[in-house]
């Protein structure tokens, strides 16, 4: 029963849309109907409100702290489950016929709450990419499996299936932007 319990709220606050729900309410304007049409965080800049753009990234990444830490200190056997579920519940949100964002800023949330020093690994990954690119997808891509290679090489293995499936979920949530990358037809992103 605990693990249907967990995975549900887990679920239900990741589906949380906050990109579409600030848009909706500060700028009367439908994200998905804004440059890439996804409800996260770097779509939600496109908007051109940095303000919203980063709330939006804050919200999507506490939106998976709060339940990934709650079960993490009273259901420690369920983490992965929970952690799963509120990132399927972003990118695969009930309200929004399961279209949702492409899991970045939650999984970021997930590291957080597992294990500092993996989030710190992510950030880093994330930002030498980025700042050599200029591409937010691939700074995405190489952050994500920062983590599981970060594993093999420390040799903590016991972890790596975990992350590895992360990575893959975030390598298809990324499939269109991969071919735009293949096809130098990506666009760049502005963080600041």
């Amino acid at each position: 029963m605990d693990i249907l319990i967990v995975g549900i709220i887990s679920y239900v606050m990741g589906s949380i849309p906050f990109g579409l729900v600030l848009t909706k309410i500060f700028l009367k304007k439908d994200i998905r109907e804004i440059g890439s049409g996804n409800i996260g965080a770097t779509n939600a800049l496109r908007t051109g409100n940095k303000i919203i753009g980063y709330t939006t990234l804050i919200f999507d990444i506490l939106k998976a702290i709060i339940p990934v830490i709650y079960v993490k200190i009273y259901f420690p056997e369920l983490v992965y489950v929970s952690s799963l579920c509120a990132f399927l519940g972003h990118v695969f949100p009930i309200w929004l016929k399961f279209k949702g964002g492409k899991g970045v800023a939650t999984y970021l949330g997930i590291l957080f709450a597992l294990n500092i020093y993996f989030s710190l690994i992510f950030i880093i990954s994330w930002f030498v990419t980025f700042g050599l690119s200029r591409y937010s997808s691939l700074a995405s891509l190489v952050a994500s499996i920062s983590i599981p290679i970060y594993l093999l090489l420390s040799s903590q293995f016991n972890q790596v299936f975990f992350f590895t499936i992360m990575f893959i979920l975030i390598f298809f949530t990324h499939r269109e932007n991969i071919k735009r990358l293949k096809n130098k037809e990506e666009t760049k992103t502005k963080i600041y």
